[in-house]
């Protein structure tokens, strides 16, 4: 028995001596490598597509000194953060001990003690991310940090780079975002209400839950006057208070900043994080942006949208071959609404949604010259529910009409025909194929776009279109570095898969184009005529109009473009400029995009299509006594043989020469 006492005391001091000489051998490295910077730049930094830095705007992020911050600020925070902070020497053993019980409990790292050290180590050198490699590192830096730094220069550095919601970094930043004034000025009430707010920058601040931000600055109080920092007086008219916040505003750049918010989220994505540890990482992030473009599309919409009016708007530009997000809008004024509409509003695309359809139609015998009757009809349903779908103001050909015309002018009559005699679910079936997961209703008015899809979505999808028939992902991270210098994620070329026919992919493109070919006018100008004179190139492209929202999206070869606009509250759009904003940026838009003087900017005809002059109006081979001819293309062995007879020269008679010979025949064959 005395010998197993001897052994374990043995073993107690021999584990005493071998952790001292591990606690020496740190603190010599420590001293060794010398003091850490704090001078480094704990803020992300992301790059446009040139490797140019993403410029960021803002000028509220102000370094401030530790006697230009209010002393309430100063003694709320040590409370609420680290009580022994000035004892300590950068870690709270018992608080430590508590957390390595709980986690062990857990089986998790769900627990943690930080100290204001700790926490400005992280900031400074390390990621957010939960796991003992990290945790080891930042007990390495936090004994730098103690060892070179005094008390005061690492509350200091730690007050000017904590995150407190809203795109704020640092006291001075969060004092102008949630009270308009400096940090020097603030209440015992207001400095509270901001000690409490890093503990959880989202849950706590008072913009997004006043409840949680106010029980949060009540507890805070109760610690100063516990601590009798603040007299028993000041407690109750701090808590009595009636704080003044400013507006609800963002802390941010206001240059692509959905832009930056996308790419924010590509990198949680990426690193499995959580956006506060991304933004304060210290990572290079080189993104697809170009920034020209950006400029002018955000000029653009300043320029087409009146100021006095609230019609929101969405924009995208992407490349088709990789999915590279060029340029991106999510809405009119991000420090007014940082709600991504681009990305995240799914509202109903309209006719926009006719080229899923009509390549359905493609794929199931239709050509460029199908004819149809334009009319009004009246669907008897087998429900027996009728259906009546309309034109655009009531406009019809009441003939027949090609594919062709119906896809420039948006007939809707034609489309919804095409959608029954296909069956909507053929349509929805094909719809996926273009990478579109929002739910369809299978409905005949489908056909019309009664489907409600994100304008990312919608763009991606028309890039399968832009690009011959490849799936395609959008993304808007190239590369990332972390803080050392190591590239931690590189993007790899994927291998093209693909998804769409390459001779019905570039049928239906080369019918897009029409939109913009006056040479289609039938009973009413094609849907592009607006914008034709604008357009230095032949793009393919498709509008989309409900009573509530406005839809352009078209391509090159190398980029599409698509543009959503409408009302937050789903208002109807009744100003006729208003209605022609999305045309008019996306215009600007697609022409910045391109030289106007390059000329190689054209489709690649793929081998199975023929190309024919086809006559517009009987959708046959047009002679040289048709007014209007038209190119189009088919696939081989679909092309029309026959040739148009209804523009025929007149004889003196003023018959037709084909009406002549019809004559002729007939005496010939009376007489025979």
């Amino acid at each position: 028995m005395m010998r197993k006492v001897l052994f374990l005391i043995k073993l107690f001091i021999s584990s005493i001596i071998f952790g001292l000489f591990c606690l020496g051998i740190v603190l010599l490295t420590s001293y060794l490598l010398g003091p850490p910077d704090i001078s480094t730049d704990f803020m992300t930094v992301l790059y446009d597509g040139n490797g140019e830095k993403i410029e960021n705007e803002n000028n509220e992020n102000k370094y401030v000194e530790l006697d230009q911050i209010s002393p309430y600020l100063i003694d709320a925070t040590i409370l609420a953060e680290d009580k022994h902070f000035y004892e300590h020497h950068g870690f709270d053993f018992r608080g430590i001990l508590r957390a390595v019980i709980k986690n062990i409990q857990s089986s998790r790292l769900k627990e943690g003690a930080s100290t204001i050290t700790q926490q400005y180590a992280r900031n400074l050198y390390l990621t957010h991310e939960k796991t003992w490699i990290r945790k080891l590192k930042e007990a390495f830096y936090t004994i730098r940090l103690e060892m070179f730094y005094s008390k005061d220069e690492i509350l200091t550095g730690y007050l000017n780079s904590i995150y407190y919601g809203h795109g704020a970094y640092g006291i001075e930043s969060a004092s102008h975002v949630y009270f308009d004034k400096s940090v020097s000025d603030l209440t015992i009430a207001e400095a509270a209400m901001l000690a409490g707010i890093p503990k959880g920058p989202t849950y706590y601040s008072p913009f997004n839950n006043e409840e949680n931000a106010f029980n949060r600055q009540q507890f805070i109080l109760t610690l100063l006057v516990d601590e009798q920092i603040i007299t028993e007086a000041d407690y109750y008219t701090a808590k009595q208070e009636k704080l003044e916040f400013s507006e609800p505003h963002i802390v941010a750049n206001t240059f692509a900043a959905y832009f930056e918010d996308v790419v924010l989220k590509e990198a949680q994505q990426i690193l499995h994080g959580e956006e506060e540890s991304i933004l304060t990482g210290g990572y290079k992030i080189y993104t697809t942006l170009d920034s020209d473009l950006q400029r002018e599309t955000e000029n653009s919409i300043k320029k087409q949208v009146d100021d006095s009016s609230n019609i929101e708007i969405g924009v995208i530009s992407m490349e088709p071959e990789s999915g590279a997000i060029l340029s991106l809008v999510g809405g009119r004024e991000y420090k007014t609404s940082t709600f991504n509409r681009a990305i995240d509003a799914k509202r109903m695309v309209g006719s926009s949604f006719k080229p899923f359809l009509y390549y359905a139609a493609l794929e199931n015998g239709y050509t460029p010259t199908t004819m149809l009757l334009s009319e009004p009809t009246s669907f008897v349903l087998e429900d027996e529910h009728v259906y009546n779908p309309s034109n655009y103001n009531g406009y019809y050909a009441y003939k027949p009409i090609s594919l062709a015309q119906a896809i420039a002018l948006s007939d809707n009559i034609y489309a919804v025909k095409t959608n029954l005699f296909l069956h909507p679910k053929e349509v929805i079936a094909t719809t996926r194929k273009f990478g579109i997961t929002s739910d369809l209703p299978n409905v005949p008015s489908l056909a019309l776009g009664s489907a409600s899809i994100s304008l990312v979505e919608m763009v991606n999808a028309y890039g399968v279109l832009a690009n011959g028939g490849n799936e395609v992902e959008h993304y808007t991270i190239e590369k990332m570095i972390n803080q050392q210098g190591k590239v931690i994620y590189e993007r790899n070329e994927t291998e093209e898969k693909q998804v769409l026919d390459p001779n019905k992919t570039f049928i239906l493109t080369h019918l897009m184009t029409g939109m913009f070919d006056r040479r289609l006018n039938g009973y009413m100008e094609v849907t592009g005529s607006s914008i034709i004179d604008k357009l230095s190139h032949s793009y393919a492209g498709k509008s989309g109009t409900t009573d509530t929202d406005n839809w352009m999206i078209g391509f090159s070869p190398s980029i599409v473009t698509g543009v959503w606009t409408g009302y937050d509250n789903n208002e109807p759009i009744q100003k006729m400029d208003e209605k022609a904003i999305a045309k008019n940026v996306w215009a600007d838009a697609i022409e910045a995009a391109h030289d106007p003087n390059d000329d190689t900017i054209k489709f690649h005809v793929p081998k199975g299509v023929v190309k024919k002059t086809i006559d517009p109006e009987t959708g046959l081979l047009a002679t040289t006594d048709c007014d209007i001819s038209v190119a189009m293309y088919f696939e081989k062995g679909t092309e029309p043989t026959q040739y148009c007879t209804d523009h025929l020269p007149e004889n003196e008679d003023g018959t037709s020469e084909e009406e002549s010979d019809d004559f002729l025949k007939k005496l010939f064959e009376l007489f025979r």
